[in-house]
C-alpha cells in the first residue's frame, strides 16, 4: 500500500511541476530550425506530456523579445520550475540541455 501512495504522490507532483519553456529564434535560419527540432525531440523523449513549449520568432514578436532582454539567439528559457534558466545555441548537445534544464536521467 505504501508503494501505491508513493506513485500517486509522484504522479500528482509531475502534473503540478510541468516544465514551461520558451524558445526564441530568428526566422528560419539553420540554427533556429535546428534548435526547434532539437528541443522538440528532447521534450518528447524526456518530458513527454509534462511540458509546454512556446516558440517565439523575434522578427514577428519584437516586444516579447525586448521584455526578455535577449543577448543571443536561439535562446531557450525555462520559465518553470523556478529558478529560471537560459540556454543559448542550437540545443544539439542533449546532455548539456538536460543538465541546463535540471532534468535528471535515472540509469
Amino acid at each position: 500500500m505504501g508503494k501505491k501512495t508513493d506513485r500517486q504522490s509522484s504522479g500528482s507532483k509531475r502534473a503540478s511541476d510541468k516544465y514551461v519553456l520558451r524558445l526564441f529564434i530568428t526566422g528560419a535560419t539553420p540554427n533556429s530550425v535546428r534548435a526547434v527540432t532539437n528541443i522538440k525531440q528532447i521534450c518528447e523523449a524526456y518530458l513527454k506530456d509534462n511540458y509546454s513549449l512556446e516558440i517565439v520568432d523575434v522578427y514577428q514578436q519584437q516586444d516579447m523579445a525586448e521584455q526578455e532582454q535577449l543577448i543571443a539567439l536561439p535562446l531557450l528559457i525555462r520559465k518553470f520550475p523556478l529558478p529560471e534558466r537560459r540556454l543559448i545555441g542550437d540545443l544539439s548537445d542533449i546532455g548539456k540541455v538536460l543538465k541546463g534544464l535540471g532534468i535528471l536521467i535515472q540509469p
